[in-house]
């Protein structure tokens, strides 16, 4: 079994963490992120999702699980913010991230490009690199297979203009992306509840993220407090 089967065979049917804190957030800090992935590696996660070569660096430190790296970074004029440009895919594979995260949307990207075009010069420059392709529909998931991306995820369901107001977790997303696209699907985005994972995993995912309901407690409180006032 090589590396990258490695890699695929570790998160198989098992829970990968998104340990993230962007700098406006309380918990923003390399050293929590790392001690979040201890807790959830504790708890039985088989995998980590994490933003920025410096929490990468940290939690790389405290775990040894696959860690699937992104870089979020805004650029002016682009929608596009999830690993948006090569500079981020170099900083991330120079890092020696297992897997690597890119928007794999139809948008624009800060370049000018879409990732039809961008992404075959990736894929040639890092051909022994695990690429997940964060998606928001169908159509994006199509062409990102056909881009040769190795795992879709359906990410940024709900966070794109077309998909705007879709109910998450999206089951309908994963169901239509299991019976029509052969690779690996990954669930993200919109998983509060257990029974909810467990739903993915009966469709057929590969496997599935889930950060905020986990690692965000200012939005946990706040689902406990809508609770009260509703």
């Amino acid at each position: 079994m090589n590396k990258k089967e490695k890699i695929m065979q570790a998160i198989k049917n098992n829970l990968v963490v998104s340990c993230q804190a962007l700098p406006d957030e309380a918990l923003h800090s390399s050293f929590i992120m790392g001690r979040m992935a201890k807790a959830a590696s504790l708890g039985g996660a088989k995998g980590i999702r994490a933003n920025s070569v410096e929490d990468i660096q940290e939690i790389k430190r405290v775990v040894d699980l696959p860690i699937i790296g992104i870089i979020k970074q805004v650029y002016d004029g682009s929608d596009v913010f999830i690993t948006p440009t090569m500079k981020e895919v170099e900083q991330l594979c120079d890092e020696g991230v297992d897997i690597v995260a890119i928007d794999a949307t139809n948008r624009i990207r800060p370049d000018g490009r879409t990732i039809h075009e961008v992404f075959p010069a990736i894929k040639e420059k890092y051909p022994d690199q695990l690429f997940m392709a964060d998606c928001s529909c169908f159509e994006d998931a199509k062409t990102a297979h056909e881009l040769g991306f190795d795992l879709i995820g359906t990410t940024l369901s709900g966070y794109t203009e077309e998909t705007k107001g879709r109910s998450l977790p999206d089951f309908e997303l994963v169901e239509q992306l299991v019976k029509n696209i052969p690779a690996p699907i990954i669930s993200e985005g919109g998983i509060w509840t257990p029974e909810q994972l467990a739903e993915m995993f009966e469709l057929g995912v590969h496997t599935a993220v889930v950060g905020t309901a986990i690692t965000r407690p200012y939005e946990i409180t706040k689902q406990f407090v809508h609770a009260i006032r509703d």
